[in-house]
């Protein structure tokens, strides 16, 4: 089946958070939303068919995870990324946020120290400080165009109160896919200091040619017993809203205690409308998924064509993993301190300023790429014209 990506999908007026809110979050009218990590595009058809098949039943009772959904996260996770699963190992949330909060107030205590490598995703951030934590920032440095993680810094910072990592893999906002040796180097530092590997996995399908990702635990057998791996179709197949999230839990001891978190919060079973819609997602979604991934090469391709071309300074870091692109605006001839009002005010396009990721040099901003090229384009000429009004001045 030949799935469309180009056709405009009208999300105003769906409770949607990224377009219904989106005027209201920023304060400007019109603005065009290219922030929340969701998909302008609809979901697999199978998807659709399964979920009209839950809705048309009628009757939503209380409901089990069938042997079938486990054969089908296991089948996946083996066929993209060579990594062989047990059914006992899979643990459920309604997402993979929710999963983090849980497992900093699961595996730590209140004054502990949690590592996250900025720019990183900020929900990180409150997940550790909102359950009175503290963050232990180990910053990742650009090397020749691409981010790379400092592990002198963070052989420096590590004490005996650090007790957690958590990975983002590949990487949200900076687009990383990490190689093996990486991650070797990085378990490895984390396995001498006793460090849990907390790896937020969500983005792993999206991953360009040239590029595999490597699940943290599939490296070794002490990497998995010392790790936990969160994982979802909600990126992948764009079913956020469905809640359902997979957590791969290897190590028999961490996996009761998590349970044991997880059960004193009243937190059961996925919904069966999730079951039904991550099920047929596996088993039916991998041609759809093959065509996406080569449309958003394409909107990447145009992207980084537009700003080379018509965007003077605009830089691009290049993209490995993900739909969010990371936009260094540094020379664009904008005052860091105005960046935040050009971009939503002054080009009515809604990013994400870098500064929330934890950034430490002003410049920077995360822009969804998935989305109809006409929409791409539409958010590059209002940035365009915006540019081009400032320097006319």
């Amino acid at each position: 089946m030949k799935y469309d990506f180009d056709s405009v999908i009208d999300r105003r007026n769906t409770n949607s958070v990224k377009w219904d809110l989106a005027d209201e979050r920023f304060n400007v009218e019109g603005i065009l939303p290219m922030w929340v990590a969701d998909m302008d595009f609809t979901v697999p058809q199978p998807v659709t068919d399964a979920l009209k098949r839950v809705a048309e039943y009628g009757v939503f009772g209380y409901s089990t995870v069938p042997q079938s959904y486990y054969d089908a996260v296991a089948d996946w996770i083996r066929k993209r990324h060579n990594w062989k699963i047990e059914k006992d190992w899979l643990v459920f949330t309604p997402g993979v946020i929710n999963a983090i909060n849980m497992l900093v107030r699961t595996f730590t205590s209140p004054g502990g120290q949690v590592i996250v490598q900025t720019p990183g995703y900020y929900p990180f951030f409150n997940a550790i400080t909102n359950n009175d934590r503290e963050i232990l920032d180990n910053p990742m440095h650009l090397e020749n165009g691409l981010y790379v993680m400092d592990f002198d810094d963070l052989q420096e910072k590590i004490n005996p109160r650090t007790k957690m990592i958590i990975l983002c893999s590949p990487h949200n906002p900076v687009g990383r896919v990490w190689q093996k040796q990486e991650l070797t180097r990085l378990g490895q530092l984390c396995l001498e200091n006793d460090i849990l590997v907390v790896s937020d996995d969500i983005h792993c399908d999206l991953v360009y040619d040239g590029f595999k990702h490597v699940p943290f635990a599939s490296i070794s057998e002490e990497f998995a017993d010392r790790s936990i791996t969160c994982t979802s179709a909600s990126k992948t197949f764009n079913l956020p809203g469905l809640k359902t999230s997979n957590i791969i839990i290897s190590n028999p001891g961490l996996r009761e205690t998590f349970s044991s978190m997880l059960r004193s919060c009243g937190i059961s079973s996925p919904n069966m409308f999730g079951i039904a819609a991550t099920e047929a997602a596996y088993r039916y979604g991998e041609a759809w998924l093959e065509q996406l991934l080569v449309y958003l090469q394409g909107n990447m391709a145009f992207l980084g064509q537009y700003a080379s071309a018509r965007i003077p300074g605009l830089r691009i870091i290049p993209l490995q993993g993900t739909y969010l692109a990371w936009l260094d605006f540094r020379g664009c001839g904008i005052s860091r301190e105005k960046l935040g009002s050009f971009v939503r005010e002054d080009a009515r396009v809604a990013l994400q300023p870098g500064t929330i990721f934890g950034c430490r040099e002003e410049g920077f901003e995360r822009m969804n790429i998935a989305c109809p090229r006409s929409t791409l384009e539409e958010g590059l000429r209002r940035i365009e014209a915006a540019v081009s009004r400032l320097r006319s001045h």
